[in-house]
């Protein structure tokens, strides 16, 4: 299969079947064998999609003569497709964006003899009409956001930052490296990557961090084989830089770690030393863990299946440091997500409960003066604020402490942070340090 077919098919299982896009669109280039350039194409066609689904309907209006309610689902899937990459892909022809579109809908549309005279028609007067159509105005329709999202998001945010946000929401993120500082060191790691065709480039504040281009399928690459690298974005590495943790024999806890990036972390920033268990609900995403933890060598790291609301009695007391990543509504990864914005916040109403159970729980496996770290990857304040301040109100043996923050952050006394998509290049995330009080 080619790019846009395996792109094609990541949609219709997104659609049909509520698949999230990275894992089916991973999932699908390794069925499909694409190589680094067509996985890529393929990424940025169904992510492209689904962060312009609204954009591409406005169009699509103005093109159909009849109504985007009448065409058929799959028919659907290949105009975006199509309407894609003539509005948004300056590298791709437009004959081309036609001529693939039409053979799709002839190999997956073949009881409605119609489709490809359909499609040709509708991209073909899309390409003789580019530029001239009338735009989108608001929000929703502009940057492919529920209102109802929207509307939760500028609550967090404020007004003047949300467009910002949504703006980032679907900008194409770079790939962002950590590297393995057991093993080699950010020059050494650039000098390698270039040579197996990756370019990178030292991360703006983030030390041993890259940031890469031209990547394709970074498992392919012998530097990624070899451990001497994960991908990991800038904001995670933060919350765990923001724990201080000593090149020390100290005891740490990831209780919802997987995939494992923030023990990878821990495990690097205690030197190799000490110990963190790194636990997920899931026994795959634990066995996710431990194959992660083989490939960069960390010998310091024990993955386990455990439920982080089900007391361990031999932990209580034990931890000098626990990292809870809770479970969350996922709206600070919406661009490398972008499915998630049109999942039904409803959905979402019992997670404060949950985080709260979660932190309470891992607040008892932290030693008198450690220190337990919360965060998400959203922007919702009863993810977030909320859960901390009604923690703090019924554990009064803990504190909040200032966040040991780069220069590039203003300096913090409150003892959380969020970041906020299109103010550090980072993904959305709320970061939050508190102290047991001896």
């Amino acid at each position: 299969m080619g790019a846009r077919e395996t792109a094609l098919n990541a949609l219709i299982a997104c659609r049909k079947d509520g698949a999230w896009s990275n894992g089916v669109l991973k999932e699908y280039i390794l069925r499909d064998r694409l190589d680094r350039r067509d996985a890529a194409l393929a990424t940025r066609l169904c992510y492209g999609v689904l962060q312009n689904r609204n954009r591409l309907d406005w169009y699509l209006k103005q093109l159909l003569t009849g109504k985007i309610r009448d065409l058929h689902p799959v028919i659907h899937d290949i105009l975006h497709l199509g309407l894609y990459q003539i509005y948004e892909l300056d590298k791709v022809p437009d004959n081309a964006a036609v001529s693939e579109s039409v053979d799709l809908a002839k190999k997956y549309c073949k009881k409605q003899r119609f489709a490809p005279g359909l499609v040709n028609g509708v991209l073909r007067n899309a390409v003789q009409t580019k530029g001239t159509l009338k735009e989108p105005k608001s929000l929703e329709d502009i940057y492919s956001h529920p209102w109802e999202l929207i509307s939760l998001l500028r609550d967090y945010v404020g007004k003047e930052r949300v467009e910002m946000m949504l703006k980032a929401n679907n900008d194409t993120p770079a790939t962002v490296i950590q590297v393995n500082t057991l093993k080699t060191t950010g020059a050494q790691l650039t000098d390698r990557l270039q040579a197996e065709g990756v370019a990178a480039r030292p991360h703006g504040w983030m030390p041993a961090c890259l940031v890469l281009s031209n990547t394709g399928a970074l498992e392919q690459l012998p530097s990624f084989r070899e451990g001497l690298f994960y991908v990991q974005d800038a904001a995670a590495k933060l919350s765990v830089l923001c724990a201080q943790l000593p090149e020390e024999d100290w005891n740490v806890l990831d209780c919802c770690a997987a995939p494992g990036g923030k023990s990878f972390a821990a495990a690097m920033a205690l030197g190799g030393k000490g110990h963190i268990t790194s636990c997920d609900v899931h026994a795959h995403k634990t066995e996710l863990i431990a194959n992660g933890a083989a490939r960069l060598g960390l010998t310091n790291i024990t993955a386990r299946q455990q439920d982080a609301t089900v007391d361990v009695p031999e932990w209580h007391d034990a931890m000098d440091a626990v990292i809870a990543d809770v479970p969350c509504s996922g709206y600070g990864i919406i661009r490398k997500k972008p499915d998630i914005r049109y999942k039904d916040p409803a959905a979402m109403a019992d997670l404060p409960a949950l985080q709260l159970r979660i932190l309470k729980k891992q607040a008892e496996y932290v030693k008198p003066g450690g220190l337990l770290l919360y965060s998400t990857c959203t922007l919702v304040r009863a993810e977030n604020e909320g859960v901390v301040e009604q923690f703090l109100a019924e554990n009064q043996d803990f504190v909040t402490e200032p966040l040991p923050l780069p220069e590039v952050f203003p300096k913090n006394r409150s003892g959380w942070l969020a970041l906020v998509p299109g103010e550090y290049d980072t993904d959305g995330f709320f970061i939050c340090r508190l102290r047991r009080k001896k």
